[in-house]
C-alpha cells in the first residue's frame, strides 16, 4: 500500500545547470517500492505548485545491513515544481505519495535484458538494473541524448555490471545519432541473444523500440509518462489507450493505476498524447 509522508532531504546533487538528483529518506515507503513505481511529490507546503508531480523512483538506497532507507528522484528544472526540487536544501521535508503504479517485471537467467533510455528516461533504470544484478540476469543500457551532458549515472550502472551503448544527437559522446539506430543494429546482430527489452523516454522513441522490438519477435515494457493529476486514479487525466490484442477494440486504462509500465505491443500509439 502507498504511504503519504513527508520524506527529509539527506543530499541534493546538483548534475549540472538543469539536473540534480535528491536523495530522500524514508524507509516506510522504499520498503514496498519496485523499480519502474513512481510517487507523486510536492516540494513546498505552499498552493504553488498546487498539485502534486510524478517521478519514477530513481535508486532505492539502503544501508549497510542491506535494509532500506530511501529513495532518489532524477529532476530535471522545467516548471515552477521542479525548479523548487532543484533548490531544496538538506534536512527540508518533502511531500510524498507513493510507491504508485505497476513496475517493471525484472527477468531472470537465462534470459537477458536490454533497456533503452533517452534523457531523464533513465531514471527508473537504476533501481531495474540493480533487481537484474541481484537475479544475475545480464543486462545492456542503451542511453540516448542530445547531447552528453543529457547522459547521467553511466559509472552507477558500470558498478553494476550493465554493458553500455551509448548515442547522442550531436556526437558529443558515444555513436552519433538515434539512440534507436544503436538498439536496431543489436538487434540485427545478436538475434541468438533475444532479449527482453524496457524503455522509457520521449513517446517518438518509446514507440520506435516497440516497433523494432516486434519486428523480432521480442518482449518490450515501456514506461509511460501520461500527464498525471493525483496518481490515485480519481482525476483520469492519466489515461492512455490499449488494447488486448491487435484486433482488439481499443480502450483506455488509467496510467497511474495499470501503468506507468505497459507491454508495448497493447499500447495505441497512434492515440496515445506524445510526451517529449
Amino acid at each position: 500500500m502507498p504511504v503519504d509522508l513527508d520524506a527529509r532531504v539527506v543530499s541534493n546533487v546538483r548534475l549540472s545547470a538543469d539536473y540534480n538528483v535528491v536523495h530522500l529518506e524514508a524507509p516506510s515507503l522504499a520498503a514496498n517500492a519496485e523499480p519502474g513505481q513512481f510517487v507523486m511529490v510536492k516540494p513546498t507546503a505552499g498552493l504553488r505548485p498546487l498539485l502534486r508531480r510524478p517521478f519514477s523512483i530513481c535508486e532505492l538506497l539502503i544501508d549497510a545491513g542491506g535494509a532500506p532507507t530511501g529513495f532518489s528522484l532524477l529532476n530535471k528544472r522545467v516548471g515552477v515544481g521542479t525548479t523548487l526540487l532543484y533548490g531544496v536544501e538538506i534536512d527540508q521535508r518533502i511531500g510524498c505519495l507513493g510507491p504508485l503504479g505497476a513496475g517493471f517485471a525484472a527477468v531472470d537467467p537465462p534470459e537477458t535484458a536490454w533497456m533503452v533510455a533517452g534523457g531523464v528516461g533513465i531514471a527508473p533504470f537504476l533501481s531495474l538494473a540493480s533487481a537484474l544484478r541481484r537475479r544475475g540476469t545480464p543486462a545492456m543500457l542503451f542511453y540516448g541524448g542530445r547531447s552528453a551532458d543529457d547522459l547521467f549515472y553511466l559509472d552507477a550502472f558500470t558498478r553494476l555490471d550493465v554493458r553500455l551503448v551509448l548515442a547522442t544527437e550531436d556526437g558529443s559522446q558515444g555513436e552519433a545519432g538515434l539512440v534507436t539506430a544503436s538498439l536496431a543494429r543489436e538487434l540485427e546482430s545478436t538475434e541468438a541473444t533475444r532479449p527482453t527489452i524496457y524503455a522509457c523516454g520521449p513517446t517518438p522513441m518509446m514507440r520506435a523500440v516497440a516497433d523494432l522490438a516486434a519486428s523480432h519477435a521480442r518482449p518490450c515494457q515501456v514506461s509511460l509518462e501520461p500527464v498525471m493529476g493525483c496518481g490515485m486514479g480519481g482525476c483520469y487525466s492519466c489515461v492512455v489507450p490499449t488494447r488486448a490484442t491487435r484486433d482488439a477494440p481499443a480502450h483506455l486504462v488509467r496510467g497511474c493505476i495499470d501503468g506507468p509500465v505497459f507491454d508495448a505491443q497493447q499500447v495505441v500509439w497512434d492515440r496515445l498524447a506524445p510526451v517529449v
